[in-house]
């Protein structure tokens, strides 16, 4: 089952969803941190998207959200973008397919 959590900087308090797990469709999101907006965004890779655009099957060339930059890299699931100290999970926890 896929649950999107919610977590939070403890030094700035700067808040993200965090996707984990595989959608209905077989696709995962993948988090990443942008340094040039200084935000983590998600992005969806493979499953049945991924089938159909090639170009899911990966993060090569893809674009942040946010602001468009291509120097996105996968998030290290612990430091915050804005500030560099740790993001920990809240009791935010829902579910997603």
């Amino acid at each position: 089952m896929a649950r999107v959590y919610k977590y939070k900087c403890v030094g700035c308090g700067y808040e993200t969803e965090v996707y984990e797990g595989h959608g209905f469709m077989g696709q995962h999101i993948v988090m990443v941190s942008c340094p040039d907006c200084r935000t983590i965004q998600p992005l969806v890779v493979g499953g049945v998207i991924g089938d159909a655009a090639p170009s899911f099957q990966g993060l090569a060339n893809r674009l942040c959200l946010q602001c468009g930059s291509k120097n996105i890299i996968e998030w290290n699931g612990h430091t915050c973008p804005r500030c560099g100290k740790k993001m920990v999970p809240t009791n935010d926890v829902k579910f997603w397919t």
